[in-house]
């Protein structure tokens, strides 16, 4: 690997970091307590900026497309990468990435939560998934701003949803996903963050089924990612700015 390309991607890599840092002391919070998922949607299977990726010390990625996910998951398996699923996922996807992904980003309706939760079951009882994939681990996606196309849960829709969610014994929801809206400024970017951050702090005071624990905020990408962190953020999904 060309060493001056090493050397740019693990700048890029230590300088996001240093601004998570900062972002998170002002919300009183370390560095060290969000987590940088690197999108490597932008390159193929065997692309050198994987390689650089993890040289940097970038062990979560993310991928969009199901497919993608396990092509790269099957190609790098003695690479200790965590794999996130960063985009939508439809229900014909399943049985693709549920063994190869660590964290589902877009849980974004009951009937998908239902379609994962039975063919986890079936996949189980078939001998076809190891048997520490089940439970598969999932973020609601919040539809915070309002834009139209956009996928997830209305706000207001998820505490009615609880009830069948909590009876998925095949599924772990560690929290919500989120973006900000396309036209959102700073400010009802910032507001949008907030509202998440608020959702879970009021389900974590008034209970929650066993099997929704939520803790985790996948919240902000490379436009944004400061905003969320001071706003709440555990994790936060980082693209074109470790690719410069």
């Amino acid at each position: 690997m060309d060493k001056i390309f090493l050397d740019r991607i693990s700048a890029n890599v230590r300088e996001t970091r240093d601004r998570m840092e900062e972002a998170a002391r002002k919300s009183g919070r370390h560095g060290s307590d969000v987590t940088l998922v690197a999108v490597s949607k932008y390159v193929a299977t065997g692309d050198e900026m994987i390689d650089a990726l993890v040289a940097a010390g970038c062990v979560d990625l993310g991928e969009a497309r199901p497919q993608l996910l396990r092509e790269k998951a099957e190609y790098y398996t003695s690479y200790p990468i965590r794999w996130h699923l960063i985009g939508s996922l439809q229900r014909n996807k399943i049985r693709k990435i549920i063994s190869k992904t660590n964290l589902i980003h877009s849980l974004d309706s009951v009937r998908l939560a239902e379609a994962i939760n039975r063919i986890v079951q079936e996949e189980h009882d078939a001998g076809t998934i190891p048997q520490n994939v089940k439970p598969v681990h999932c973020l609601i996606e919040v539809a915070i701003s309002g834009d139209a196309g956009k996928h997830g849960f209305a706000p207001q829709e998820i505490s009615e949803s609880l009830e069948r969610l909590g009876g998925l014994e095949n599924i772990v929801i560690d929290g919500f996903m989120c973006m900000s809206g396309l036209e959102s400024d700073e400010y009802e970017t910032r507001c949008e963050f907030a509202a998440v951050r608020q959702l879970a702090e009021s389900f974590r005071e008034h209970g929650t089924p066993p099997n929704i624990k939520p803790e985790i905020l996948s919240m902000g990408m490379s436009n944004d990612f400061e905003i969320a962190i001071e706003e709440g953020a555990t994790l936060v999904r980082i693209g074109s700015r470790l690719y410069q």
